[in-house]
């Protein structure tokens, strides 16, 4: 089994920030500005895709946990956490929230 490095970016942007010292100077002299920083959130979406036929997909990150359903070669997985060997995720077009072993997934 081949292991691979996940890398995942979050830019940031849009997001006002409004807390801290700057803030409260705004506060506290009123018809003052404050330089307050802005920030936005933008998330980068990694999917990834299912490289063998009727690979299970479980409710939990292991062995030990139910069996939910399955899928085939080509089902995309858009990734949400990892845990050891096994990643979290939303089916396109169906559930959310399962979990399969990356020995099974390309692309996370």
């Amino acid at each position: 089994m081949k292991k691979r490095m996940l890398a995942t970016a979050v830019l940031i942007s849009g997001l006002t920030l409004a807390a801290g010292p700057l803030a409260q100077a705004a506060q506290a002299a009123p018809g003052a500005q404050a330089a307050v920083p802005a920030a936005t959130a933008e998330r980068q979406v990694i999917v990834c895709t299912v490289n063998d036929d009727r690979v299970n997909f479980r409710g939990g990150p292991g062995t030990n946990y139910p069996v939910l359903g399955q899928v085939n070669r080509g089902q995309q997985l858009h990734y949400r956490e990892r845990q050891n060997e096994w990643v979290m995720g939303d089916l396109v077009g169906g559930r959310t929230g399962v979990w399969i072993h990356d020995a099974y997934l390309d692309g996370c």
